[in-house]
């Protein structure tokens, strides 16, 4: 009989942070320095619900970083099953990039003081990694990029997008960027010879018909 009653209110409990997370992503991406009083009278819920939720702005700040890349990075198993192994992983950048650059209001209050370097490396370390893993060991098995890249060497080569100016005309410079990435993990990879026929079927599939094996094993 409690487990019946219960259920309901951790379904609400439930309910109220994915809305106090919804408004948090609005709020924060407007402005670093969104109140959390006003986050969480937007969100429709009292303050005593917000701070067991989230007891400050890092947690708060945090989660929704988490949970935003974690939608950036699930996308990376869905590309591997309509793309080539290499499209896929370009495609995957410009996902990355986009979430990345736009959400500038969110970019800075990860940046404020509040939200320690250690944390944030940590969050670097989950979802965002497997995905790279995945996509790379996707093309290394198809043999559309070269032999050897690490997850460490790729993301040092896309560091360089986190430096741009989310407010300025990013999209060409971050285009050009990840392209010179793509080339580079590109050059000396055993199937370039075939890769490039693949690359010009938009949205194909590999070269077998099926989706690559590694997608399969995620689905």
């Amino acid at each position: 009989m409690d487990s019946e009653k219960d259920a309901p209110l951790r379904s609400d409990a439930q309910r109220n942070r994915e809305r106090i997370l919804e408004v948090a992503l609005v709020e924060l991406t407007n402005s670093a320095d969104a109140p959390l009083s006003a986050i969480a009278k937007k969100a429709g819920v009292g303050q005593g619900t917000f701070y067991r939720n989230f007891p400050n702005r890092e947690a708060l700040v945090l989660e929704v970083y988490r949970h935003e890349v974690q939608q950036v990075a699930d996308t990376a198993a869905q590309l591997l099953k309509t793309r080539t192994p290499d499209r896929a992983l370009r495609e995957w950048m410009d996902r990355l990039a986009q979430y990345g650059m736009a959400k500038a209001g969110l970019a800075d209050a990860l940046r404020s003081p509040t939200v320690t370097r250690g944390t944030l490396t940590q969050l670097g370390h989950g979802s965002v990694r497997s995905a790279v893993t995945l996509l790379l060991e996707a093309n290394e098995e198809a043999g559309t990029i070269r032999p050897g890249v690490t997850l460490d060497d790729f993301m040092l080569a896309i560091a360089g997008l986190w430096q741009l100016d989310p407010h300025a005309d990013w999209q060409p410079r971050a285009a050009r960027l990840l392209d010179i990435v793509m080339d580079g993990l590109r050059a000396g990879a055993p199937a370039s010879g075939g890769t490039e026929a693949q690359r010009s079927g938009e949205g194909g599939a590999p070269a077998s018909g099926r989706p690559h094996k590694s997608a399969a094993r995620e689905g």
